[in-house]
């Protein structure tokens, strides 16, 4: 049996992100190259799970192609990559995950229990069953509140709250910038993993009501361990001219010592065992029918259990 391919993309063998603005980005043979006036750059595409295009670029229909070929997500976004815009399609051709995402979000049980085990997952060795989502959700406040204070105290870097400001995203402190920028390469790196993989980036469980929803939940899972410990780590640094390149230079090199892309497959399929295993979704392509699973596609149901032929298209 032929091995289907895009069944489920190999994360782990990819590399994170890279950010590209103001330039030209053409197809090289079988990968890309962008062109600014420093000069040419080739890009082997094929280990980039996620490019983020920045303002001022402009990019060909050919290496489009050449990104979708190899099974590479785009991500439209804002000047150093602080907003996100919009996306390509990734390179599943399986709903199955999908489905079972919808399943999970719709019912309410279901959807509580994956919430539970999303927060279970920031607290090892403790169970979150017995607790409210009120009191979950308080115990996450501290965990961050206290992350905050400690990396503060590890760094030296003065920590005074988190403050983002969308209409002026300049007017706050270096740590706080530096959090903005990682923070936006961690969104743009989970939602290609999430869209990959083939799930909505809009049915989420903690977060809900915005078309990145489960973006946000997956990207919270991460945090502590990746832009918040990068954002201080720059703002550690002195005399730094652009924060948001050494951002985006620093928690990539989190991404990949916490072997990001690896983990979030991996991590989204254990969160979503929820369902006992007579309900398991089943990965299975073709018709939906009312008294069958699936029905084969590719055939011509011509009305098998109607008295109904050609003649009869007339009263229609």
């Amino acid at each position: 049996m032929e091995k289907n391919l895009h069944i489920l993309p190999q994360l782990k063998d990819s590399l994170s992100f890279i950010y590209i603005e103001h330039a030209i980005i053409e197809q090289n043979a079988n990968a890309i190259m962008f062109i600014q006036k420093e000069g040419k750059t080739p890009v082997p595409i094929s280990a980039i799970t996620v490019l983020l295009l920045g303002p001022g670029t402009s990019i060909t229909h050919a290496a489009i192609k050449a990104i979708s070929d190899n099974g590479s997500s785009i991500v439209w976004v804002g000047e150093k990559g602080t907003h996100f815009y919009g996306m390509g399609i990734g390179e599943t051709k399986s709903s199955a995950n999908l489905l079972l995402q919808a399943k999970l979000c719709m019912d309410k049980e279901l959807h509580i229990a994956v919430v539970r085990k999303m927060y279970e997952f920031r607290f090892p060795g403790i169970s979150c069953e017995d607790l409210t989502l009120a009191q979950i959700r308080g115990m996450e406040g501290v965990r961050i509140r206290e992350t905050y204070k400690f990396m503060s105290k590890k760094t030296g870097v003065k920590w005074t709250g988190r403050k983002y400001k969308v209409d002026n995203y300049q007017d706050t402190d270096v740590v706080n910038r530096a959090l903005t920028i990682a923070n936006s390469c961690l969104y743009g790196l989970c939602h290609s993993a999430i869209v990959a993989l083939g799930y909505s980036p809009g049915l989420g469980f903690v977060h809900t009501g915005r078309i990145l929803s489960f973006v946000y939940d997956i990207a919270d899972l991460y945090k502590v361990n990746t832009t918040i410990p990068a954002a201080f780590e720059v703002a550690s640094k002195t005399g730094v001219v652009d924060v948001e390149r050494l951002a985006r230079q620093t928690v990539r090199r989190y991404f990949k010592e916490q072997q990001l892309l690896k983990n979030i497959a991996n991590d989204i399929r254990k969160i979503f065992d929820v369902l006992p295993e007579t309900e398991k979704i089943i990965d299975a392509q073709g018709l939906w029918d009312d008294r069958e699973d699936i029905m084969p596609e590719g055939i011509g149901y011509a009305a098998e259990e109607l008295d109904f032929g050609i003649d009869d298209l007339e009263d229609f």
